[in-house]
């Protein structure tokens, strides 16, 4: 295996970050952010021992390099623990005390994440993730046959299937925008969108933040597009909610759907669908709700026997999140990315990042793509060899990996990723 394993728990130990987690670990992370009180977030950034505090609350295999924490993080061991202990309460008696106990629980949930995006707790629907939100919203607007549909073909490949479904079924008209990675502009994003617009229009599908290349939409020039035209607009956030600083009216949206186990670190399986109070009752929820529910955004929620514990487990999630603070995060994240990605765009002129490196258009995640080298392969290599995950972008127009480090993520882990890219563009991938 060409990754010295030894040498790395050495470098990360020598860093003061691979520590157990601790019992206390929580009210650690809450000291640090007591010690690091009147520093900005950009000098906060590069502060190795205040992030050696985070990382403590992750109980992680350190002989791994996570570099895909997009696709699904790990929770804090606190956040994890408190799903684990309302599971096991809940198989005591589960008729009682998941369904009477547990479970009204979800209120408290709903007004925090309310409270987080800037909305009123009756706009906020708890769901499993933001394909089951934006499957809600896909399959529940009226459309008929000849509406047109705008989104991207860097959508979300669950909601490209899903409006192409709804084409099937319905007759409805699914348009497709391309757009260059990285785009000249956001303004010229905005320009796509306004090109495709036809009279016929009834919906815009766009992505906060892509699940590609980590571009950021400038979202509310395109719902205020929409409002122009009297077309819905709806936001894919999967990657955006808590992962940078956002409250909804910045972004003036009447619809937003994410997921909570990327960057909120709450448990698998959890999400949320914000539909605002006066577009609810032309929604219909996925699973049937009574007439009495038709503005009541918990018919949103409507899913059948579920576990309690999962989404109540979102409180804790969110009291981490707090503690950290939603500006120091968005900061470290960027802090990460530009470590592994200004290095390797300086390393090789066939090295191409195809994401902005600034502060507005992207955040923790970008992608490299390596001229001449295959993405797959390379993906491949880096984890059975190496144990670095990272994921594979293969897309009709581009193709590149995909990083994702997050807040506990190491500098030495982010080297050692460097250092095998590295070895790939000197020596090329082994046969």
């Amino acid at each position: 295996m060409s990754l010295d394993r030894r040498s790395l728990l050495a470098q990360v130990t020598g860093a003061a970050a691979l520590a157990a987690f601790r019992a206390d670990a929580f009210a650690r992370v809450a000291e640090a952010g007591r010690q690091a009180a009147g520093r900005s977030p950009a000098e906060l950034a590069s502060d190795e021992a205040y992030w050696a505090e985070i990382g403590r609350a992750f109980e992680v295999d350190r002989t791994l390099i996570n570099l895909n924490n997009g696709g699904c993080s790990p929770a804090p061991a606190h956040v994890l623990d408190q799903m684990i202990r309302d599971l096991r309460f809940s198989n005591e008696i589960p008729v009682y005390q998941m369904w009477v106990v547990l479970e009204p629980r979800i209120e408290s949930c709903r007004q925090q994440l309310a409270a987080e995006f800037g909305c009123d707790p009756e706009e906020m629907a708890i769901t499993r993730n933001a394909s089951e939100s934006l499957e809600t919203l896909i399959f529940g607007i009226d459309l008929k046959p000849g509406d047109e549909v705008i989104q991207t073909n860097q959508n979300y490949p669950r909601m490209i299937t899903s409006w192409e479904q709804r084409a099937r079924r319905d007759g409805i008209v699914l348009k497709q925008i391309s757009f260059p990675v990285p785009p000249p502009s956001s303004a010229d994003l905005v320009e796509r969108f306004r090109k495709a617009i036809t009279p016929k229009t009834r919906v815009i599908e766009v992505t906060h933040i892509t699940n590609l290349t980590g571009q950021i939409f400038p979202v509310r020039d395109i719902v205020r597009l929409g409002r122009e035209h009297g077309i819905e607009v709806f936001v894919d956030g999967a990657h955006a909610f808590a992962q940078f600083p956002f409250k909804r009216d910045e972004l003036e949206c009447d619809y937003y759907a994410t997921s909570l186990h990327k960057w909120l670190f709450a448990p698998i399986g959890t999400g949320f669908l914000y539909v605002r109070k006066n577009r609810q009752k032309s929604i219909w929820p996925l699973m049937a709700a009574p007439a009495a529910m038709d503005e009541n955004i918990r018919k949103y929620e409507e899913i059948g026997t579920h576990p309690a514990a999962n989404h109540n487990a979102i409180a804790a999630a969110i009291a981490f999140h707090r503690e950290i603070g939603s500006e120091r995060k968005a900061a470290r994240l960027r802090f990460l990315r530009d470590r592994w990605a200004m290095r390797l765009a300086a390393a090789d002129p066939r090295v191409k990042i195809l994401t902005p490196l600034n502060a507005t258009e992207s955040c923790g995640i970008a992608m490299i793509h390596v001229d001449g080298v295959d993405t797959e392969k390379l993906q491949a290599w880096l984890w059975e060899k190496n144990r670095i995950m990272t994921t594979p972008i293969v897309h009709k127009e581009f193709n590149g990996l995909r990083i994702t480090p997050s807040v506990y993520t190491t500098l030495p882990e982010l080297d050692v990723f460097g250092d095998r890219m590295e070895e790939v563009l000197k020596k090329g991938l082994p046969a």
